[in-house]
């Protein structure tokens, strides 16, 4: 594998690339937007509304569970995944303050 050397940057700079790779893929937003309007989902859940394989879906839980950015509780055989609201809120606040410091000047290219 690769090396990535992302510890050459800084901790906030990884996290924030760690928040944006939830987000690189349509069916990790489509995962998250579902979750968001359903407060929880289980997996079998997401294979109804989504044109993904079981496979596929877990594959895509297990990276934005990975990332921080949702939870899953065991409930018997299923896993219930809900929002991490304490990353939600991190990812919200780091990409609002990048977001915020762009100031639209005309003298520029």
């Amino acid at each position: 594998m690769g090396i990535t050397k992302s510890e050459l940057f800084k901790k906030r700079q990884n996290k924030i690339a760690q928040f944006a790779k939830a987000f690189d893929h349509p069916a990790r937003v489509a995962i998250l937007e579902y979750i968001l309007d359903n407060k929880t989902c289980i997996c079998n859940d997401l294979v109804d509304v989504l044109p993904l394989s079981q496979s596929t879906i877990t594959q895509h839980l297990k990276e934005l569970k990975q990332i921080g950015i949702i939870k899953g509780e065991v409930e018997g055989p299923k896993i219930n995944y809900c929002i991490d609201d304490a990353a939600w809120e991190e990812a919200r606040d780091m990409f609002l303050n990048i977001f915020t410091r762009h100031v639209k000047k005309s003298d520029c290219c």
